[in-house]
């Protein structure tokens, strides 16, 4: 059995951002998040899990605990917003053009 790895606190917090982003983007199960981030990074997800874990107890009582993840959640929602309205302008433009071209079929 080889030896256990140590890691510093900066790969730990990295690991734990990389878990809650892939979180917030892909939804799914925490497992698979654990499982991919720790392939990403060669951490085992249990190690993960024990960081993830001792970060969450680490937040007072009564604080949210996603603060980070509804500041993620609306900018990831603005986009979506802003996706949205773009497809809306060129729906309304090719409706505006294929009523005009039924319009101008009629009249022939």
């Amino acid at each position: 059995m080889p030896a256990p790895r140590k890691y510093d606190a900066e790969t730990q917090d990295r690991a734990v951002r990389m878990y809650r982003d892939r979180i917030d983007e892909h939804g799914g199960s925490k497992v698979a998040a654990r499982r991919h981030v720790g392939e990403l990074l060669d951490i085992a997800p249990a190690t993960l899990r024990n960081w993830i874990e001792r970060e969450e107890g680490r937040q007072a009582p009564g604080t949210p605990s996603s603060v980070p993840d509804v500041s993620a959640e609306v900018a990831r929602l603005r986009r979506e917003v802003a996706e949205l309205r773009r497809a809306n302008e060129i729906l309304k433009t090719a409706s505006a053009f294929f009523a005009a071209a039924e319009v101008d079929r009629q009249l022939r």
